[in-house]
């Protein structure tokens, strides 16, 4: 999350009388995350988030992210849901930006993880899998290995500012993704983008599961990957194997992965670390000035990605 474009008093007002939703008595930018505006609005009748969706999502992509999210609310899933106009609709328009009000769901993201949430973690993921089966919209993952190239060639003439060396390692990494990444793995649609920041816990439990603006179709286990990646490194850089053995046996209680997954994991794991560390990387390079926005640093991905990249096996996330 994060805020690229203002919004006035006078319009939040105006566009918030359009929803029975009670009067604005409060509207805060949120800082984190990198692609849309974000604000956490309260009124006399609740809490939400109003989200403005900025120049890197595709209009035509919305009505994927909002159904999804009602369809898993539908079922059970702890997650927002879009909260419709006097009108009937959703999706609207503020600040000359499609935008949306979303529920706002109980609980807080966890700053510390510990084995217990990423018991949680894992279970949801998997329940999240089963219940978008009959989800009947699909959109392709725009940052899967084939848009890993372009966005390589977009930041490689100004990567060694940030490293020296690194362009050059990051390309001999993608080649190797690109020659073996898998072709036909067991395949849903998945959330992408599980940080921590983006899972709400209450009392240890997990409450919510938020920003769905990288959801895709694209094969579990890379849900998993990005999960791993995200939720099993210690903030010094190891990886917990624990975390990373909970949390993937909390899942195959629900889904149970098949050999493929498995032999997979690793190659997925490193393609999820090249993915964020790319998009990190140009937005690190090209972040707009005065945006209240806090760029990630590319390389702690990279770290990553070096850590998947010499493992030999499942065994190494804690299964056999």
């Amino acid at each position: 999350m994060a805020v690229y474009t203002e919004v006035s008093d006078e319009d939040l007002i105006a566009f918030i009388a359009e929803y029975e939703i009670g009067e604005v008595t409060g509207c805060k930018g949120i800082a984190e995350g990198i692609e849309n505006s974000n604000f956490l609005l309260t009124t006399d009748g609740g809490t939400f988030i109003l989200t403005l969706y900025e120049k890197r999502v595709k209009p035509g992509d919305l009505p994927f992210f909002l159904g999804f999210m009602e369809h898993l609310a539908g079922r059970g899933i702890p997650c927002p849901t879009p909260v419709k106009a006097r009108d009937g609709k959703a999706l609207r328009t503020l600040c000359g930006r499609p935008a949306a009000v979303i529920t706002f769901p109980p609980g807080l993201w966890p700053r510390r993880i510990t084995p217990e949430l990423c018991v949680e973690l894992g279970a949801a993921v998997a329940r999240l899998h089963l219940a978008g089966a009959d989800f009947s919209i699909v959109r392709s993952n725009d940052l899967s290995v084939d848009a890993w190239r372009p966005l390589l060639e977009a930041s490689a003439g100004r990567a060694d500012e940030v490293q020296p060396g690194l362009a050059d390692e990051l390309e001999a990494e993608l080649r190797t993704l690109e020659e073996g990444w898998p072709a036909d793995l067991p395949s849903g649609v998945i959330h992408a983008d599980l940080f921590p920041d983006n899972v709400f816990f209450s009392g240890g439990r997990l409450s919510g599961l938020i920003d769905f603006y990288f959801a895709c179709n694209d094969f579990f286990a890379y849900d998993l990957a990005v999960c791993l990646n995200a939720w099993c490194f210690e903030k010094e850089g190891s990886f917990n194997v624990t975390k990373a053995r909970r949390m993937l046996t909390a899942y195959r209680k629900v889904r149970d992965f098949s050999d493929a997954e498995l032999a997979a994991l690793p190659l997925l794991a490193q393609g999820s670390a090249m993915r964020f560390l790319l998009t990190r990387l140009y937005d690190w390079l090209n972040t707009p000035a005065g945006a209240l926005v806090t760029p990630k640093n590319p390389l702690e991905y990279l770290r990553k990605l070096r850590f998947h990249r010499d493992v030999s096996g499942p065994g190494a996330y804690g299964l056999e």
